[in-house]
């Protein structure tokens, strides 16, 4: 295991204490192709148990490349030579910082040495990105891409981008950019959402589970109970989350997001819903599909493997009070509209 500093704002103060699993079995990876029987075991309100410290290392990247069009999975052979290529891009060198779908993108362009215009310093080798034979997170559509943008969310993008570059209020950034939050859900191709910030800790109740995310230590706590959603009227960050049970399957159905939420320029108008089942003793398939018809043609879905980790979850220490951030980044407005 690679040691693991967090990025830049994160405090290494308040130790959040991982959830034990009361599974006994020995961890063992689950390949593509594996035709085993696996049980998983239950918890404490007699569903499957998803209880612990969870990752998502994963290189895959979210979209397909063009140079894999019409490939859903690449062979053993070229998954080892993607691994090769990481490993001399990014093992015991200074490359910058490789989030989101970076580090795959570099293995397979086999460029010569990966640098970034947002990086602050090389975090490679504190989590090492997992390959696996899959060539886009998203399932559906099948040929592995986003469907289009709507012109309303082209639109709002336009909006938001005018809004940034003039600056005149903290109002004007984003949640992130204002460490408020990264938003739900936790998945896009140019964010840290694997890798060095990728940890959940779940909990798991008879009434609730809860999902904790180490980055911008947000905790969204999901009713069980078949209570309904708020009133359309009502919008959160993070959405209004409902969850049940559907066999060996915890469902996750999320509305009343506000517009501030602004996943990848979605609206208010944006449906979640994410399925989690627990597929090996070290290994959870989490499925995303998003749904807003003004942003996308048509709904989309991603998989992500989360895989179970030893590590415990520390303070992101990121916060809105970073007065530094914002008066940087408004000093930056400033410089442009004099046109230094």
């Amino acid at each position: 295991m690679h040691r693991r500093w967090l990025p830049l704002l994160l405090a290494f103060a308040a130790v959040v204490a991982a959830v034990a699993s009361v599974s006994s079995q020995a961890p063992s990876s689950r390949s593509a192709g594996s035709t085993h029987a696996w049980t998983p075991p239950l918890g404490p309100d007699g569903h499957p148990d998803l209880q612990g410290t969870w990752l998502n290392s994963s290189a895959t990247p979210l979209e397909r490349p063009k140079a894999l069009e019409g490939r859903a999975t690449l062979t053993d052979e070229e998954v080892a030579e993607l691994r090769r290529r990481a490993d001399r891009l990014f093992k015991g060198t200074n490359a910058d910082f490789a989030g989101g779908d970076a580090v795959f993108l570099a293995a397979l362009n086999d460029i010569d040495r990966f640098t970034s215009t947002t990086a602050t310093g090389s975090t490679y080798e504190m989590i090492e990105r997992e390959f696996d034979n899959r060539t886009s997170l998203v399932v559906d559509p099948p040929d592995g891409r986003i469907p289009p943008s709507t012109a309303a969310a082209q639109e709002r993008r336009e909006a938001i981008d005018a809004a940034r570059r003039r600056a005149e209020g903290p109002e004007d950034f984003t949640l992130v950019e204002r460490c408020l939050t990264y938003g739900m859900p936790r998945v896009s191709g140019s964010n840290t959402g694997a890798g060095p910030n990728g940890y959940y800790q779940i909990v798991q109740t008879p009434g609730y589970v809860v999902l904790f995310l180490e980055v911008i230590h947000e905790a969204r706590i999901i009713p069980l109970d078949g209570r309904p959603h708020l009133p359309a009227t009502v919008g959160l960050w993070q959405g209004d989350s409902r969850g049940r049970w559907e066999g060996s399957t915890l469902v996750v159905d999320t509305t009343n997001f506000s517009p501030r939420n602004n996943f990848m320029g979605s609206s208010e108008r944006l449906h979640m819903v994410e399925r989690l089942t627990r597929v090996a003793p070290d290994q959870i398939d989490y499925a995303i599909t998003i749904d807003d018809p003004s942003t996308w043609t048509k709904p989309w879905t991603a998989v992500i493997r989360l895989k179970r980790s030893t590590q415990r979850l520390f303070e992101y220490a990121c916060h809105e009070g970073n007065y530094e951030i914002v008066r940087g980044m408004f000093g930056a407005a400033r410089a442009k509209e004099s046109g230094r």
